[in-house]
């Protein structure tokens, strides 16, 4: 480094000024001594400080009339007032930190020196409390040394023959064994008898030393012993007997599952399987022959199960006719839409159900209990109208005792009550007409009558043996006859069931609640279900955790004719599922995983083609056909299920809906990411999207649509597939024209000079040229001329020049079609 290079650094320019010294040490510089005006100020060596300050510690040299920073004596007095003061703060801050580490070492020292004393403490005390339990233990010794000897020197009077003087002619025992002898009485160890078994209560010293106590025999190896003893005395071992036993051979078991069931060595099973040419290992799985041909070989009796077999344990039980009880009985309610269904099970429950129902129409199936005047208990479910559900329609018909047909008498019998008929004819349920909304002036209970015999319907007014009643929701009228009737039916069906068996119940539908999880509304049909009970439902299985009743109240247990909310399911069942009560867990898991795999395979043996024709068909199949692909998430089982039936009879050959995925719940993150894959918009039925899901839709930009109402989304859907559909063309005639003559014109062609003779002719239509009513040629007109103007149109009656776009093969007499192509939107 030059001598300018230092000066440069201080900021100081060419020589050192007269009031700046220098000292030197060994070559080295030690400080600088700067002298002011005001005071003398000392620069310490080179270090942090003088770094930290932005200043070189170089020797300050040179002329201060060239220095080119201009720094004064003041700004130099300031740096190194700056310079002193952090050398300073330096000093203080280190002398602080080895005050706080001189502290913590006095800290950790004080701390060992506790912790030493506390353990030496304890060993001391452990040490006395040994010695004092091995005196006690000796003078016990001693003391039972004692006992023992008084008794030996004491015979019984079994032992007199024992204790008698031995006979000469008797050997003697050798010196050794003796000796042998008297070392087992003087080394028995203490804390223990002489048969090795420990004597007394095992001391914590004495388990933490391990010399003294030990594990005593249990009773199984003491007659594993003497049966050893008795082998070996006989002559040697005896080998033992084979046991036979009974093995369940599924359709596939693992190599270490059937040794394990036949009670043999895994080793010995390989190696059999080895030697007829099968290499697999414990953990591989052999099929049904295979390991049949294995039991036979080690002498054991097979007995050959399927997986079905797993739902043996649900048990069918045949009930004693001293078991049964009388049950309330389940009526269904049924009809039209918007026929007062709800509103008649309102006035009978004395609530306002329908007040709530979105659209004015009931979409869930519902089930209530009904305490009429006498105390007799009935069992009400109310099913939707809409046409969309004919599958909870069936459900309610499939576990009903009677069926009540609700029929509007100011709108007689509709398709949905035909619908109703037939599920009620399928069922072999008796059915109870209820002819509703008779306080209108235009009602005509009559006409209802006379349509009902249409369908094979006959009531009793009209000679037959089904009960009808006139009934009004909103006056009342009726309510009471209509109850009786339920009653009477009730009696003549004799409805009876056993309380005191497992439970086996419907599930009416089903849901996924946000705060309780999945739960599902069954009704129980046989047995009593109760609180804690393992059950299994569908492809789900569950420990009941709480029971609901239609009042919202918890319940511990529910009868026969019972409708509950069972919580405690570990997945939502599908509507329709019957729910049995099993044993163990174990049990219900098992059935659960069955049903599902079996549902899956069912699912891929629809799905997958079998040939290669038919995989080929379905390929140009779905090319020619458009797809709008949905995503469904409804608020119940049924509603979803209902939806989906919805839009699978939506379309034609050209368009179709394809649902993705349906389920019941709020709509998640997964459903907005299986939604933009396939560019799908996700439609939720009284339900919404949660925080995360909103956010990932807007992000993405996939639509999401709501819907309280089904015809409204079915409408929607309606319309969205349609817009998939392509136009249809349809072609409009607008005119004719006749060729009187040809003529040549140069640059442009053949044009033909021709006469309007119907509608208007177009410069912008298309053309067909016409020879003797034969269509030859088909395109669009090059130019229309009239006179010698270029020409939008020409009406009829008017003469025309026309030339035809790249064709020139035209004669006088041909005749030319004008037409406009227009384009329609289809609908579904």
């Amino acid at each position: 480094m030059s001598d300018n290079d230092g000066k440069k650094t201080l900021g100081l320019g060419g020589s050192r000024p007269s009031n700046v010294k220098q000292s030197f040490s060994h070559g080295r510089t030690k400080n600088v001594v700067v002298e002011t005006k005001r005071k003398r100020v000392v620069v310490p060596k080179p270090g942090a400080a003088t770094k930290a300050a932005g200043i070189s510690a170089s020797p300050v040299t040179g002329d201060p009339s060239k220095r080119p920073a201009g720094i004064s004596d003041a700004e130099l007095e300031r740096r190194m007032k700056a310079l002193a003061m952090a050398k300073a703060r330096e000093s203080e801050e280190a002398a602080k930190r080895e005050a706080e580490e001189r502290e913590r070492a006095e800290e950790r020292e004080r701390r060992r020196a506790e912790v030493e004393a506390k353990e030496r403490e304890d060993r001391e005390r452990e040490e006395r409390a040994r010695q004092k339990a091995e005196e006690e233990e000796r003078k016990r010794v001693k003391s039972e040394e004692a006992a023992r000897r008084a008794a030996a020197q004491t015979p019984t009077p079994g032992e007199e023959d024992r204790t008698a003087p031995r006979p000469l002619s008797a050997p003697r025992k050798p010196d050794r064994e003796r000796s042998d002898a008297r070392d087992k009485v003087v080394k028995v160890k203490p804390g223990r008898e002489d048969d090795g078994r420990r004597a007394g209560k095992l001391t914590l010293n004495q388990a933490l030393s391990g010399g003294e106590g030990g594990r005593q025999r249990s009773m199984a190896s003491m007659k594993r012993k003497q049966e050893r003893a008795r082998q070996k005395a006989m002559g040697g071992a005896q080998e033992r007997e084979k046991v036979v036993r009974d093995v369940q051979v599924p359709e596939a078991i693992t190599v270490g599952e059937l040794a394990n069931r036949m009670a043999e060595r895994v080793a010995d099973v390989v190696k059999w399987l080895m030697q007829n040419g099968i290499m697999a290992t414990q953990n591989q799985t052999i099929d049904a022959d295979t390991a049949q041909l294995l039991v036979e070989e080690f002498g054991h009796k097979v007995v050959r199960v399927s997986d079905a077999d797993v739902e043996d344990v649900i048990d069918s039980v045949d009930d004693r006719p001293e078991d049964m009880q009388s049950r309330p009985p389940i009526i269904t309610v049924m009809g039209h839409v918007d026929h007062g269904k709800t509103s008649l099970l309102d006035a009978i429950r004395k609530t306002k159900v329908v007040s709530g129902e979105a659209g004015g129409i009931t979409q869930h199936i519902g089930a209530y209990q009904v305490e009429s005047e006498n105390g007799s208990v009935l069992t009400f479910l109310d099913t939707p109208g809409h046409a969309a559900f004919t599958s909870m329609r069936a459900r309610g018909a499939q576990v009903t005792d009677i069926v009540i047909l609700v029929v509007a008498a100011d709108d007689a019998v509709m398709p949905q009550t035909v619908e109703a008929i037939n599920h009620a004819k399928a069922a072999k349920v008796p059915m109870i007409i209820a002819i509703n909304k008779c306080d209108k002036p235009s009602a005509n209970p009559d006409k209802v009558r006379t349509d009902l015999l249409m369908h094979e319907v006959v009531v009793e007014k009209m000679g037959g043996d089904v009960q009808d009643v006139e009934v009004s929701a909103v006056t009342g009228k009726g309510l009471d006859t209509l109850l009786e009737a339920i009653a009477l039916q009730a009696e003549i069906l004799e409805l009876t069931a056993n309380p005191e068996r497992a439970a086996m119940g419907a599930v009416i539908e089903a849901q996924l609640d946000v705060g309780r999880g999945p739960v599902a509304t069954v009704l129980v049909q046989h047995g009593t279900l109760k609180q804690g009970d393992i059950f299994v439902v569908g492809e789900q299985w569950g420990k009941v955790r709480a029971l609901v009743d239609d009042k919202g109240d918890r319940v511990k247990e529910a009868g026969p004719s019972v409708p509950v909310e069972v919580l405690g399911l570990n997945g939502t069942p599908e509507a329709g599922d019957v729910l049995n009560v099993v044993e163990t867990e174990a049990q219900a898991r098992e059935i659960a995983t069955y049903r599902e795999n079996l549902a899956k395979e069912k699912r891929a043996a629809l799905g997958a083609a079998t040939t290669l024709e038919q995989l080929m068909a379905k390929a140009k199949e779905d090319a020619n056909v458009a797809e709008l692909p949905i995503v469904v998430k409804a608020d119940v089982q049924g509603s979803a299920e209902a939806i989906v039936q919805a839009m699978e009879k939506i379309g034609n050959d050209e368009v179709r809906v394809r649902v993705l995925h349906y389920g019941v719940g709020a709509i998640t993150e997964s459903d907005i990411g299986l939604a933009e894959a396939s560019g799908a918009p996700v439609i939720g039925f009284n339900v919404r999207a949660n925080a995360s899901a909103r956010n990932s839709a807007n992000q993405k930009g996939v639509e999401v649509r709501y819907y309280s109402v089904i015809y409204d989304l079915v409408d929607d859907v309606k319309k969205a597939a349609s817009g998939l559909l392509s136009a249809e063309i349809r072609e409009r005639f607008i005119g004719y024209a006749t060729i009187k003559e040809v003529f040549k014109v140069s640059n442009v062609g053949k044009v033909a000079g021709c006469l309007v003779t119907e509608g208007v002719a177009r410069r912008s239509a298309g053309v067909r040229l016409l020879r003797d009513d034969v269509v030859i040629h088909e395109g669009t007109l090059k130019t229309l001329k009239r006179f010698k103007d270029e020409v939008a149109e020409v009406q009829s009656g008017q003469e025309c020049g026309m030339a035809f776009e790249a064709y020139d093969d035209v004669r006088p007499a041909d005749v030319i079609e004008i037409f406009e192509r227009e384009e329609v939107e289809r609908t579904l």
